[in-house]
């Protein structure tokens, strides 16, 4: 069986000792087809030569204490522009952007929202929708949230 929690702790202990954040770590395909995606960030961006030391450090670490059983592709990126955000962090962390957000169950009859990110507090997203509109959304209730690419 697969330890992603273990996986996750050991590609942030790596990020951090290089000033690295650990974003997400992700599972996709599986048998002979096994992809591990490690997601990490920087305030400056992320380097092609920071994706590169993260994966030589971690691939070191995973042939070591074997967490995943099997052959896998390791892959290391940054979230890119249109990242998701998961976390109370992510919300507090990227307040003024533009975001998506998609609820399970509909607020008000709607359960797609956009507009800038305002914070996040008890457990709550605030979002600004414009015309001095707020809505706050329990981050419980978010199925999937990114931010929104502006040009």
């Amino acid at each position: 069986m697969i330890d992603l929690e273990k996986i996750r702790t050991m590609a942030d202990r790596v990020a951090t000792s290089e000033g690295l954040a650990l974003v997400d770590v992700e599972l996709k395909g599986g048998g002979s087809n096994a992809l591990l995606r490690v997601f990490i960030d920087k305030a400056t961006g992320v380097s092609h030569a920071d994706c590169q030391l993260v994966s030589e450090q971690l691939s070191v670490l995973l042939d070591m204490e074997d967490p995943f059983p099997g052959k896998f592709v390791l892959e290391v990126s940054s979230p890119g522009l249109d990242r998701k955000l998961t976390k109370g962090s992510d919300f507090t962390y990227f307040a003024g952007r533009r975001a998506r957000v998609v609820v399970r169950e509909a607020v008000k009859d709607q359960k797609v929202f956009e507009g800038r990110l305002a914070g996040f507090e008890n457990g709550r997203v605030r979002l600004e929708l414009g015309e001095g509109g707020f809505e706050e959304l329990d981050l419980a209730n978010i199925r999937k949230a990114q931010l929104v690419v502006e040009l």
